[in-house]
């Protein structure tokens, strides 16, 4: 049986978008950001992250540090009772100046990648889908997967999530 999903953008709706981030010290999560995940988690939609990682591509940081920082997020997210199911990570780049990551791909938005590989690994509904972004190529990202995406300018995800999910029902 085919779930919805909510797909996360990270960087900009979930936490405060300081570019580049992979270290916890510097994490902030954005008003509502946990509550909005428990939410979707309370109404039975899967809940994923998925999210463009160029400073991996760049060199600032490693695969390892977004994997470790994401483990940290879903030890945040548990300490109030919520979940994310899976997240994605892109970390190549076409002008990437470490070259095993230097590539153009269809997961790194706005391509569809990172969704459709989730939409098929866990049989998401995409009629009921959707994706939160803070940029237009997140939106176009969700278009090209075939869902609606929706651009979150703040202030509080959860209020944001509470309105998009009374209309997917």
């Amino acid at each position: 049986m085919n779930r919805p999903a909510v797909f996360f953008d990270r960087d900009g709706v979930l936490n405060e978008d300081i570019g580049y981030l992979h270290e916890r010290t510097k994490f902030r999560w954005t008003p509502g950001a946990r509550e909005a995940v428990k939410a979707v988690n309370d109404v039975g939609y899967l809940a994923f992250v998925v999210t463009n990682q160029s400073g991996v591509a760049r060199g600032l940081y490693e695969e390892a540090d977004v994997r470790d920082l994401h483990a940290w997020m879903a030890e945040e997210l548990a300490a109030v009772g919520a979940h994310v199911d899976a997240f994605e990570y892109c970390p190549h780049h076409p002008e990437a100046t470490v070259e095993p990551y230097r590539r153009s791909c269809m997961c790194r938005k706005p391509g569809p990648g990172m969704i459709t590989n989730l939409m098929n690994r866990f049989q998401v509904d995409p009629v009921r889908s959707f994706l939160i972004g803070d940029r237009l190529t997140d939106v176009e990202a969700a278009t090209r997967a075939g869902i609606r995406g929706y651009l979150f300018e703040g202030p509080d995800l959860q209020q944001f999530i509470r309105s998009r999910l009374s209309r997917t029902g």
